[in-house]
């Protein structure tokens, strides 16, 4: 049988129905939220030993991933979290950190472009740079961009630690699926001529060539980059130039199969 306290909820419950009212609201507490960016209320960044980190990636659930690894090392202290290059920017010129671990395929500006601006504003920083790219042309350029070490995210979780130290102590980090693809396409490229028509783009025209592979217009990947339309059409036609195609339709058939090559 049912007590005189269910019945009772049970009669409140039909008569609110009836009348129409709603149900009052039960408040439940809110977690803060894990996933967003900002400075990061750390107390390990306050301990003067401590390798102070600023984590750049627009990708929340693999930063919130990388971020707690970071943390769960003695050493490392994670004091801010950016998903954008002018968001990053920011931070580093307030935060001071000892290093910066930037994503290469941010939205917007991109990671070699974030590592350019950071290393001409802070040379002495060291700077990590994460990948889901395993071609060397990446690693390569992200080195020639001023970047201490490149990690795939395939290897990054298993491997960060170590690349921090590496970078952090002064040393050339490269994750170890990758390191000697990388070494061999430095030391051939002294040797023979480039065989990838790409490795004649600039870093800019690169990144261009991928938005437009992956079907972004040119307004749209103007608005992106904080760029005019007439400046992306002109690196289009230095694309066209060096790549030796014949027009605008050529590029952009040229760069869906160099982006879907490559699993854009």
């Amino acid at each position: 049988m049912k007590s005189t306290a269910q019945i009772g909820k049970e009669a409140k419950k039909r008569a609110q129905k009836a009348s129409g009212q709603p149900r009052p609201l039960v408040s439940k507490p809110v977690a803060p939220d894990a996933l967003s960016g900002g400075v990061v209320d750390n107390p390990k960044c306050e301990l003067p030993e401590s390798i102070r980190i600023v984590v750049v990636d627009d990708h929340p659930l693999f930063r919130h991933g990388l971020v707690q690894l970071l943390n769960s090392d003695d050493g490392f202290s994670v004091c801010g979290e950016a998903s954008s290059a002018p968001e990053a920017l920011t931070l580093v010129r307030k935060l001071k950190p000892h290093l910066m671990i930037v994503d290469l395929g941010l939205k917007g500006p991109g990671g070699l472009e974030l590592t350019k601006s950071v290393r001409a504003e802070f040379p002495k920083m060291p700077v990590l740079v994460l990948s889901m790219h395993d071609e060397p042309t990446y690693a390569v350029r992200s080195l020639r961009a001023g970047a201490n070490g490149y990690v795939t995210k395939q290897d990054a979780l298993g491997s960060v630690l170590v690349a921090v130290r590496e970078v952090i102590d002064g040393r050339v980090y490269l994750s170890p699926s990758m390191a000697s693809e990388v070494i061999s396409n430095v030391v051939l490229a002294k040797r023979e001529p480039s065989v990838d028509p790409t490795d004649d783009l600039s870093d800019r025209e690169l990144e261009i060539l991928e938005r437009i592979g992956k079907g972004e217009e040119v307004k749209a990947i103007a608005k992106a980059l904080h760029l005019s339309p007439k400046t992306i059409e002109t690196h289009r036609a230095h694309i066209k130039e060096k790549l030796k195609l014949a027009n605008a339709r050529e590029v952009a058939r040229y760069a869906v199969q160099w982006a879907s090559a490559r699993g854009m």
